[in-house]
C-alpha cells in the first residue's frame, strides 16, 4: 500500500465520521507526505519577517511614507508589533530580518543584517534590482532557512514589512501570470478609490516599460529585496523537506516566483489564510490552494501564518494521538 493510501486510511479510522475533521484533514494527509511517514511531527517553529524599502513608494503608491518600514522595523525588535504578539501566544521563534531596508540600523542582537542595498530602485525609472542583487538576496534567504533547519526546525513560515510592497506584488503577479494589472491592484494600506486608480495607472507605467520573461529576470525587475529574500527562503525550505506555512498577498508573491523556478514547491505548502487585498484569491487560484482560514485580514508580517499555526497543529495532533475505531472499542459504521 502507498503510504498516501495508508495515511488517508489511518485518517479515516479515527474515532469519527470519515471527512469530519474537514481541512484538517487534508492538513493531516499533506504533512505526513511531505515527512514520508505515518506519524508526522512539528518541531521548532520559526517565523522570520523581511523587511526592505521600494524605490517606487517615492512615487506615492502607498498612503505611508518610507520611513514608516524602518519604524516598524523597530517595533518588531521591541516587541511591540502584532506578529510579535501572536508569535509569543504560540511560542513561536521570530527572527527580524534587514534584507535592504533604507535606513542605518544600529548594531542589535535582535536584528539580522541581511542588507543588499538601502531600498531597491523606483522601476519607473529603473529595474529595482540587478540580477546579481536578487541572486544575493535569494542566496540570504537560504542560509538563513539553512541554519534554522540545521537547529531542528521542520516547519517555517515567512513575513514581510515594506512600504510599497502591495505595488510590487502587484506587478509579480501581472508578469508571472497575465491578470491585467487592474485585476492585480488593490487597496494595500488603505487606498480609498481615487488612490487605487493612482496606483494602478503608476503600475500600469511600470509593467508595460520592461519585456522580461525569465522567472528571475521578473523578480529582478518587479520585486523587492524582502520578496527576493523569501522567494530564497522558500526554495531552500523545500530543499530541507521542511512544511511552508504561506501567509497572505505579498508573501504568495514571493511564492509565485518561486513556483516559476521550482513547481514542486507546492507540495511543502500549506495555505494559511485569505487576505482581504482583493487579487490573493486569484493567486491561491491560480497555485490551486485552498486557504485555512479567511478573518478579513490584510496585515501583512505574516500574521496570517502564524495566527493559524494552531490549526496545524491540531492536524498533526490528531492524527498521532486520535483514538482509532479498534484501539477505542468503538462500533465502526456497517
Amino acid at each position: 500500500m502507498e503510504l498516501k493510501e495508508e495515511l488517508q486510511k489511518k485518517i479515516d479510522l479515527k474515532t469519527k465520521p470519515v471527512g469530519s475533521l474537514g481541512k484538517l484533514e487534508d492538513v493531516a494527509l499533506r504533512i505526513g507526505l511531505m515527512q514520508k511517514t505515518l506519524s508526522p511531527e512539528l518541531k521548532n517553529p520559526v517565523h522570520i519577517v523581511f523587511a526592505g524599502d521600494h524605490g517606487l513608494a517615492d512615487e506615492g503608491v502607498s498612503l505611508y511614507p518610507k520611513e514608516v518600514t524602518a519604524q516598524m522595523v523597530l517595533n518588531f525588535l521591541n516587541g511591540g508589533a502584532a506578529v510579535n504578539v501572536f508569535c509569543r501566544q504560540h511560542n513561536i521563534k521570530l527572527m527580524v530580518v534587514d534584507a535592504g531596508v533604507d535606513y542605518d540600523f544600529p548594531d542589535d542582537d535582535r536584528l539580522v543584517n541581511a542588507k543588499v542595498a538601502k531600498g531597491t530602485k523606483n522601476i519607473l525609472i529603473e529595474p529595482a534590482m540587478t540580477l546579481e542583487q536578487c541572486e544575493n538576496a535569494m542566496n540570504n534567504g537560504a542560509e538563513l532557512v539553512d541554519k534554522e533547519f540545521a537547529s531542528g526546525s521542520n516547519i517555517i513560515s515567512f513575513g514581510e514589512m515594506g512600504i510599497g510592497n502591495t505595488s510590487s506584488a502587484a506587478l509579480l503577479l501581472n508578469k508571472y501570470t497575465g491578470l491585467p494589472i487592474e485585476e492585480c491592484t488593490g487597496r494595500g494600506t488603505g487606498h480609498d478609490d481615487e488612490g487605487v486608480r493612482r496606483k494602478t495607472e503608476i503600475l500600469k507605467k511600470a509593467a508595460e516599460k520592461y519585456d522580461v520573461s525569465d522567472a528571475r529576470e521578473i523578480l529582478a525587475t518587479f520585486g523587492g529585496f524582502e520578496i527576493a529574500m523569501m522567494t530564497g527562503a522558500m526554495l531552500q525550505a523545500k530543499k530541507n523537506g521542511m512544511v511552508i506555512l504561506v501567509d497572505g498577498f505579498i508573501t504568495t508573491s514571493a511564492l509565485l516566483a518561486a513556483y516559476k523556478m521550482d513547481e514542486t514547491i507546492l507540495n511543502n505548502c500549506i495555505f494559511t489564510h485569505k487576505s482581504n487585498e482583493k487579487a490573493h484569491s486569484f493567486m491561491l487560484e491560480y497555485l490551486k490552494g485552498e486557504a485555512l482560514i479567511d478573518l478579513n485580514m490584510r496585515l501583512g508580517e505574516g500574521t496570517g501564518a502564524v495566527v493559524a499555526y494552531p490549526l496545524v497543529q491540531s492536524a498533526v495532533l490528531f492524527l498521532n494521538e486520535m483514538a482509532s475505531f479498534e484501539t477505542a472499542g468503538v462500533s465502526d459504521k456497517e
